[in-house]
């Protein structure tokens, strides 16, 4: 079974700094297969797209609403993928989900349980 642990969530002022990370584990889950990515749900609203990094972390794409404050990166060796979040905004608060085998950046084969983001102005 494959499961998919997020941590690094907190509460933030308006234009800090939070790293997420994520680790994937289970039975013959081969992380370094998948392309990795994360999604996230403010209050009151529907899942969104935040970013996606390739099995062999080349490519990587974001919405835009985080293009060029979030960086997305994977460490194969550690079955780690992690969510750099710089400038954040309050309109960033929001449970940030880990995904794996992420396609069409709305639709993944496993999700992680979520960790909460709150930016306070």
């Amino acid at each position: 079974q494959v499961q998919l642990v997020e941590s690094g969530g907190g509460l933030v002022q308006a234009g800090g700094s939070l790293r997420l990370s994520c680790v994937a584990s289970g039975g013959t889950f081969t992380f370094s297969n998948y392309a990795m990515g994360w999604f996230r749900q403010a209050p009151g609203k529907e899942r969104e797209f935040v970013a996606v990094i390739s099995w062999s972390r080349d490519l990587s794409y974001y919405a835009d609403s985080v293009k060029g404050r979030f960086t997305i990166s994977r460490d194969n060796a550690k079955n780690t993928v992690y969510l750099d979040m710089n400038s954040l905004r309050p309109e960033d608060t929001a449970v940030y989900y880990c995904a794996a085998g992420v396609q069409f950046q709305s639709q993944a084969d496993y999700w992680g349980k979520g960790t909460l983001v709150t930016v306070s102005t």
